[in-house]
C-alpha cells in the first residue's frame, strides 16, 4: 500500500476516534497501520503535509469544538474534557489562539470561526465560517433546470454562467443590483426526485422593476451558516461544496431551514486567487 493511502487511512482513523468513538488515539495502532515506528510515521506526515501530526490533531479538535459550541447546548467544561483538555482554562486559551475569540464569544456572537478541514492527502484548504441572521430580501434573475445525474450539474451550471455573460444577461443583472455589498447569487431551488433535476438561478438583490423574461423570488428572514471560499471561479466554490458535503453537512448538521441554499459571488476579479465567493446554508437555530 502506498504512503498516500496509508496516510488517508490513518486520517480516517483519527476522525473516527474524534467524532464517533470520542476516545484517545492509540499511537501503537497508528504504527501498525503505517507499517513503521510511530516516530518515523510522524516525520513522514510532517514532510508530506507541512504540519506535524500532533498539530493537525490539535487543530481538528478545536475545529470540532467550534462546531459543538455553535450546534449544541453542551457546556464549555464538557467540550473541553471531550477533546482531551485538562481544564476549561487550558481549553479556552487554546480555543482563543486558534479562533481569535473565546468560547463564550463564539457561542453568543455572530463571529467567523476558523476551520482545519479533515485532511485529504494532496488537497489542503482552510475555510472560515460564521452564523448570521439576515432579514428577508428580494432576488430577480434567470432560471434553468439542470440534471443531477452523474453530477452533470457541475458542468451545466458553469455553462449557464458563461451563456449569461455572452448574451448580456450578466450585465443586465449587474445594472439591477441594489444589494449591499453588491454581488450575484446562485440559487439552488426545487429538486425533483422523479427526474433528478434541480432548478438553478442566477440572481441579484434588487428593488427595481422585473425585466421581461426574468423571475423573482423572496428569500425569507433566515439564519445562515456562511462559508468563505477563496480562489478562482468555479473551482473555489466547487471545492467548498465538496468539503461541506463530505464533512460539515454530514458530521455536524444543523437542521435545514425551508429555504434555498445560496452561492454568493462578490463584485471583484473572478480570476484572482483571492477572489471571494460564499456558500450560504439556511439553518434552524437551536431553541
Amino acid at each position: 500500500m502506498e504512503w498516500n493511502q496509508k496516510l488517508q487511512n490513518i486520517i480516517d482513523y483519527v476522525e473516527n476516534h474524534l467524532q464517533c468513538k470520542e476516545i484517545p488515539i492509540d499511537n501503537d495502532e497508528i504504527s501498525q497501520m503505517a507499517g513503521c515506528s510511530f516516530d518515523f510515521f510522524q516525520k513522514v506526515f510532517s514532510y508530506m503535509n507541512g504540519i506535524s501530526f500532533s498539530e493537525y490533531i490539535r487543530l481538528r479538535k478545536l475545529t470540532l469544538a467550534g462546531y459543538d459550541l455553535k450546534s449544541t447546548d453542551m457546556k464549555v467544561v464538557d467540550i473541553s474534557y471531550k477533546y482531551g483538555y485538562n481544564s476549561p482554562t487550558s481549553f479556552t486559551k487554546a480555543f482563543q489562539q486558534f479562533h481569535g475569540v473565546s468560547p463564550k464569544e463564539a457561542r453568543e456572537k455572530d463571529i467567523e470561526l476558523c476551520i482545519m478541514p479533515k485532511m485529504q492527502i494532496a488537497q489542503k484548504q482552510q475555510y472560515t465560517w460564521k452564523i448570521e441572521k439576515k432579514e428577508s430580501f428580494q432576488l430577480i434573475g434567470k432560471r434553468i433546470k439542470v440534471s443531477c445525474v452523474n453530477n452533470e450539474h457541475y458542468k451545466k451550471i458553469p455553462e449557464f454562467w458563461s451563456e449569461c455573460q455572452r448574451n448580456g444577461i450578466y450585465s443586465t443583472l449587474v445594472s439591477l443590483d441594489t444589494g449591499n455589498p453588491k454581488g450575484l447569487f446562485g440559487v439552488f431551488g426545487y429538486y425533483d426526485e422523479k427526474t433528478n433535476e434541480i432548478e438553478y438561478s442566477i440572481m441579484v438583490i434588487s428593488d427595481k422593476s422585473l425585466p421581461l423574461g426574468f423571475v423573482e423570488i423572496e428569500i425569507p428572514e433566515a439564519t445562515w451558516a456562511i462559508f468563505d471560499c477563496l480562489g478562482t471561479v468555479p473551482k473555489a466554490v466547487q471545492k467548498g461544496w465538496k468539503y461541506l458535503n463530505e464533512e460539515w453537512l454530514v458530521k455536524y448538521p444543523f437542521k435545514h431551514a425551508p429555504c434555498p441554499e445560496l452561492e454568493w459571488y462578490s463584485n471583484s476579479n473572478v480570476y484572482s486567487e483571492d477572489y471571494l465567493s460564499q456558500i450560504w446554508i439556511p439553518i434552524l437555530e437551536e431553541e
